[in-house]
């Protein structure tokens, strides 16, 4: 699935996962750290590290500060949506907001997604 091995990229998610936002631990440690199937913190795909990767339902699970919802954070998330899912991968957005005011809510949503049947 990588296109390219990108040192900088693998050490920036080492990085990354060290140094995860609330919401980011909130979600792991609460909820998809428990999950019987395997998720995958601050995974890179391609030229793109992603926040939560789960490889057995090609899901990809990104938590959204308030740059994602200016102009070109919208644009970069835009191409980045649209590069995953051209390699078949399902992007779930949440913006932290909802990780903190509605967090069984997200959770909920990520269970139906990852539990429905393939088509």
């Amino acid at each position: 699935m990588n296109s390219t091995h990108n040192s900088k990229l693998s050490s920036n998610a080492r990085a990354l996962r060290r140094n995860m936002t609330k919401e980011e631990r909130h979600l792991w440690y609460d909820f998809l750290k428990g999950l019987p199937i395997m998720v995958h913190r601050q995974k890179v795909i391609g030229y793109y590290i992603v926040d939560f990767y789960i490889a057995e339902v090609k899901t990809v699970i990104e938590l959204d500060g308030s740059q994602h919802f200016e102009n070109d954070g919208k644009t970069k998330d835009a191409q980045r949506d649209a590069y995953l899912s051209s390699l078949g991968i399902t992007v779930l957005r949440y913006s932290n907001l909802d990780v903190m005011r509605n967090f069984e809510g997200v959770c909920q949503n990520i269970l139906n997604h990852i539990n429905k049947p393939s088509p």
